[in-house]
């Protein structure tokens, strides 16, 4: 059963890092590049989350923090940019 969890999170997981890397390369505007930079970071502290419940250990936890931290502080300084462009 974890086996087949683990495949199915597996394929879930890289399926939308596909498609948020191809949001991230075809993107016609910055906001959308913005976005799917953040979905990217999103489902990497998704899979983090999903290995350290899988594999039942919390020594994962700080690097799960970093990436959050990280994914909120790089959003709200893009926007930030973004508005001072359009202005």
């Amino acid at each position: 059963m974890t086996t087949f969890l683990a495949v199915v999170l597996t394929v879930l997981l890289s399926v939308t890092a596909l498609l948020a890397l191809l949001r991230l390369y075809r993107g016609p505007s910055l906001v959308d590049r913005v976005i799917a930079a953040d979905m990217l970071l999103a489902t990497m502290v998704g899979a983090v989350g999903a290995e350290a419940a899988v594999n039942r250990h919390a020594t994962t936890l700080p690097v799960l923090v970093v990436l959050s931290l990280l994914g909120f502080v790089g959003s709200v300084s893009l926007v930030r940019f973004a508005v001072r462009e359009q202005q």
